[in-house]
């Protein structure tokens, strides 16, 4: 690569404002969100996957 190329890459990456903080409170809902999502399906899944994995672990006795 050119020097100036070089040089002009290096400048446009560091010297650009650092607006990249990103929307905090969403991702903090997001992340809400996906654990009650996650708990109210193991709430209704967890009878079944215990009797899958009592049953895989019988198995293997």
């Amino acid at each position: 690569m050119e020097p100036m190329l070089t040089i002009w890459v290096w400048c446009s990456v560091r010297l650009r404002p650092r607006d990249d903080r990103g929307d905090v409170p969403g991702w903090v809902l997001i992340t809400v969100m996906s654990v009650g999502l996650v708990s109210a399906l193991l709430a209704f899944a967890r009878p079944a996957l215990v009797g899958m994995l009592r049953t895989a672990l019988n198995s293997v006795q």
